[in-house]
């Protein structure tokens, strides 16, 4: 069950954090496996682990924000592993996030959350799924946010405007190829450990009722599934991954 070992994925934001352990747990079901990162060195480092585990690996740094980078990226991807079956859009924090409220925000400050989260999410979408239709398999699973589709008074407004986009285009994309045998899917994760000190960690864990954070090993798996064979029947859901912070 859950057998990837003809499947060939390409994770973005796959470096560190979420994205590496997704790309781990995709590898170990015997995907071969493109890690993107914009930093080069940190997708060079991934794939050399996954390498030196005996998985198939390389890396493809670029940014996703830019189309042209992003379909130049691919295209390597591809030359170096063969057709993407799986395309793990994970790429989320911008560089330089703030919490601010809107009120204290300007345009300028929008921008990075959009191109990151909406336009980054739909330059990787539109470089992979006409060769998924194709051959008539593919699946996409996008990591977002449950910031996109709930008000949180944090002062992210921006970055939940992103999110919210790349789940509503996530959802129109599954209607539209749903027919070819391409399934489109997204997590909404909720809090991950980002190596809060103690006093932040306790505040947070309050509210989620398995009263611990997130870890990279939680979302592996649940894209194992959505990106398998089984899942075929499973498209354009916006799936919770939060321990209960929130319920539907």
């Amino acid at each position: 069950m859950f057998d990837l070992s003809n499947k060939t994925a390409l994770i973005t934001g796959a470096g560190q954090g979420v994205g590496r352990g997704i790309a781990d747990a995709l590898a170990r079901q015997g995907a071969a496996v493109a890690i993107n990162d914009l930093d080069p060195d940190r997708a060079e480092s991934a794939a050399n682990e996954l390498r030196d585990s005996g998985k198939r690996a390389v890396a493809a740094p670029f940014d996703v924000t830019s189309f042209e980078k992003t379909r130049a990226g691919y295209e390597a991807a591809v030359a170096a592993l063969g057709p993407i079956d799986i395309l793990v859009n994970n790429a989320g924090i911008p560089a330089g996030m703030n919490v601010a409220s809107f009120r204290d925000t300007e345009p300028e400050d929008w921008r990075k959350y959009l191109d990151l989260n909406a336009y980054g999410v739909m330059n990787c979408a539109k470089v992979a799924v006409d060769s998924m239709c194709d051959r008539g398999w593919g699946r996409i699973v996008t990591i977002s946010s449950g910031a996109g589709q709930i008000g949180i008074s944090l002062g992210i407004s921006a970055y939940g405007a992103g999110k919210g986009a790349g789940i509503s285009f996530m959802r129109h994309l599954a209607a539209e190829v749903a027919r070819f045998g391409v399934t489109a899917n997204t997590l909404a994760l909720g809090m991950i450990d980002n190596h809060y000190d103690a006093s932040v960690t306790e505040h947070l864990v309050k509210s989620i009722p398995v009263r611990r954070l997130g870890r990279p090993e939680d979302v592996g798996p649940a894209v194992v599934y959505l990106a398998s064979e089984e899942a075929g029947w499973m498209t354009g859901q916006t799936i919770g991954l939060n321990g209960g912070s929130t319920t539907s």
